[in-house]
């Protein structure tokens, strides 16, 4: 059946050979026993998964065995951690239970591959509704942050070794990794691997950006090594001088965040000067690290001048991931930017490694970031009356986000998530202070309770007993506590207002001589497109919904047969302009069929764009690139939601609208120039166009009807050619 040929004798060897490769490296946190253990562990697995393989035709041993190796080496977590990675599907994909692991292998250990087992169909191709089973996966989280560890190296192994599956596989796992799981990894503090994840998301989301990217620094890599021993020589020559023991090395920025610099600076990769970080890695005791971080400091800037606007102390301030470095971009010896990340070897390690590296420094973890991080966690579960969607955004946004440090007025600190408000730090102090806050004074200044905070602020609330929270608040605050106390309170108090209009309503339908019941109060409801009799109940007391309203109802009641005509001559209109509809380039579905549909305004596809299709509530299918900024979005939340999608073929006669962005010097006729290029030389059909200069600096966005990338692609090497223009590129606009 299978194309390939097995050799099992072959493959015994390799299992072996990877087997004492997973000891090597489980090696230094072995205690007395442990080696038994996971020696256990590995041939219970190795003979429940005996008759599987993975896609690409390998034993799926292979697998567990990864996933355990990545817990060792690259996380550093010990014996009861392998012991579970190795054992992650067995309860899942075997006959072997839960109890029979407890009786083998202790309660720990079921405990965390309960967790691991019902975590596991999460973001499954065919789950339906992924948001809320991330918040069922943090549940898990909050018992035990391994379960969530061994998660991310699972995902990791699936990521490197993803060529095999299906192309919308790859896109649907890719766009949840960069979604959820990679900032999951940055939160942990695991740096080393959530560039990793970003990188290989970016390889199957985005590919052209992706070779292009790895391509450009391959063939400047011989220049670069060059430039990295020029810079790091005088460095070390003073550093043995002083001695002071470190290591230092130049290490290369991920191709995602290149990307990134690029698409947010709207510049070519050219420019992008920080390709490359120098690190410097002190060897020295805890109680001197402070001292050594900032003695380099002041080699290195002595050596190179420093930019003021670059310093970034997270020595005396760490992260609230427990991240502790010293940053600072200098200008090299060849008038280029250069950071430069100074660190101790602990500190490298907890970089590296995450909080897994804390239990290897601190006796108890008890009073480390991540039992806070985790009491948040508990916290927004709890706490969360919200829908699935809107949890995860907040999650992302809280827990993901970079911290500020802001003071109370004794001095005390308090951590929030960077672009909080006056009324985040009154609401993370207390409910009711939040609740009844009218206003702050940041520094001893009034300002409103909106007023964003700055790192470093001394804040001090003033509150009032009449104060109630207000709707309008929650478009100002962004921790999930605010929000979620604020939800609370205006539900509460609509509920209130609710009871009042149903006694409203009641007295209106007796005097119109309509029946107070069930029935007909959804009737109504369903008239005035309310989505519960709550909100009905609310609009009544509101005098949104009053007696002339209910009449039109009463008077709609008798006709039923308008409604039904009207109903009729609706759907004839949709059918009609379906079949008007000139030119389907687009095919849909699993049998790629023409299907009606519409062009995403986010990211404007265009023919030669990997495009997928996402069928919306009220909008049918809307066409979207893989690439598009909402993507990840959309596929790790709404799997069940994404149709494949191909172009029919590259019919020029077709114009699709796209946006260029054009960064240059100006110059006289230089609009000219550029209009003429998109008018005369290409004949595309110019939709829109917005200039501005400043100070010399012309920058100009223009949305352009073009027929496909390639087209799309000459058009902006033309433009790229005219004198004065340093960068063009592609942009996202709103139609």
């Amino acid at each position: 059946m299978e194309d390939y040929v097995i050799d099992i004798e072959a493959e015994n060897k390799e299992i072996r050979k990877r087997y004492r490769a997973l000891l090597r490296a489980c090696k230094p946190t072995l205690q007395r026993g442990d080696k038994q253990e996971i020696r256990k562990a590995f041939d219970l697995a190795l003979e429940s998964h005996k008759d599987m393989r993975r896609k690409s035709g390998e034993p799926y041993i292979y697998h567990p065995i990864a996933v355990a190796q990545i817990a060792a080496e690259e996380i550093g977590l010990g014996t009861t951690s392998i012991v579970c990675a190795l054992l992650h599907d067995v309860v899942e994909d075997t006959s072997i239970t839960l109890q029979e692991i407890e009786a083998q292998f202790g309660k720990k250990v079921a405990r965390i591959i309960d967790g691991l087992t019902k975590i596991s169909g999460i973001f499954d191709p065919n789950s339906s509704m992924q948001a809320e089973n991330f918040r069922k996966m943090l549940l898990t989280l909050a018992d035990d942050v391994r379960v969530i560890l061994i998660k991310l190296a699972d995902r990791l192994h699936n990521m490197r070794t993803m060529e095999f599956m299906a192309r919308h596989k790859q896109l649907k796992i890719a766009s949840e990794t960069s979604y959820l799981y990679a900032p999951l990894a940055h939160r942990l503090g695991l740096y080393a691997i959530k560039s990793e994840l970003e990188d290989l998301s970016m390889k199957y989301t985005d590919p052209d950006t992706y070779k292009f990217i790895a391509r450009k620094l391959n063939e400047k890599k011989a220049e670069r090594e060059k430039f990295i021993s020029d810079f790091i020589g005088p460095v070390k020559e003073i550093l043995v001088e002083q001695g002071i023991k470190a290591e230092v090395y130049g290490r290369p920025k991920s191709i995602y965040s290149i990307w990134n610099k690029m698409r947010k600076k709207s510049i070519p990769f050219e420019e992008v000067y920080d390709l490359f970080a120098i690190r410097v890695i002190i060897d020295t005791p805890t109680e001197r690290e402070k001292t050594e971080c900032w003695k380099v400091y002041s080699i290195i800037t002595d050596l190179y001048r420093p930019n003021p606007d670059r310093l970034r102390d997270w020595v005396s301030s760490p992260k609230g991931n427990g991240y502790e470095s010293l940053h600072t971009t200098v200008m090299g010896p060849r008038g280029q930017w250069v950071e430069v990340q100074i660190r101790t070897k602990r500190m490298n390690e907890i970089a590296e490694k995450g909080f897994a590296a804390h239990w290897k420094y601190k006796e108890s973890n008890s009073d480390s970031g991540l039992d806070q991080w985790i009491q948040k966690v508990r916290n927004m579960l709890s706490s969360s009356e919200q829908n699935a969607l809107d949890f995860v955004d907040d999650f992302k946004m809280n827990l993901f986000s970079d911290e500020i440090f802001i003071f109370t007025p004794k001095g005390t600190l308090v951590q929030l998530p960077n672009g909080a408000t006056a009324l985040d730090f009154a609401f993370e102090i207390h409910s009711d202070i939040g609740a009844t806050c009218i206003g702050a004074k940041v520094n001893h200044k009034l300002v409103p309770l909106s007023h964003p905070l700055q790192n470093g602020d001394q804040v001090e609330i003033i509150t009032s007993s009449k104060q109630t929270p207000k709707e309008d608040w929650l478009g100002f605050v962004v921790t999930a506590k605010a929000k979620s106390k604020i939800r609370s309170s205006l539900k509460e108090e609509k509920r209130r207002v609710a009871e009042d209009g149903k006694e409203i309503l009641e007295r209106k339908l007796k005097s119109l001589k309509i029946t107070y019941n069930t029935d007909n109060i959804n009737k109504i409801a369903n008239f005035f497109k309310y989505p519960s009799s709550q909100e009905l109940f609310y609009n009544v007391a509101k005098g949104i919904v009053d007696v002339r309203n209910l009449r039109e109802y009463a008077a709609s009641e008798k006709t039923p047969e308008q409604n039904h005509n009207q109903f009729n001559s609706h759907i004839t209109g949709l059918v009609e302009k379906i079949n008007k509809k000139e030119v389907d380039t687009i095919l849909i579905g699993d049998d790629f069929q023409q299907v009606d549909y519409t062009l995403a305004p986010c990211c404007n596809p265009i023919p030669g764009d990997d495009i997928f299709g996402f069928l919306t509530v009220n909008d049918g299918i809307k066409i979207h690139r893989t690439s598009c900024p909402n993507a990840s979005k959309l596929m790790a939340n709404y799997g069940y939601r994404i149709l494949k999608a191909k172009w029919a073929s590259s019919q020029t006669h077709v114009a699709f609208l796209t946006g260029l962005r054009i960064v240059g010097i100006d110059d006289v006729g230089l609009v000219n120039k550029i209009t003429n290029v998109i008018s005369q030389e290409f004949h595309v059909n110019i939709r829109s166009l917005a200039i501005t200069s400043n100070e010399g600096i012309f920058e100009g966005n223009i949305m352009v009807f073009v027929n496909n990338t390639e087209q799309l692609e000459n058009l902006m090497k033309n433009l790229k050619d005219i004198g004065g223009i340093t960068g063009v590129t592609r942009y996202e606009a709103d139609i």
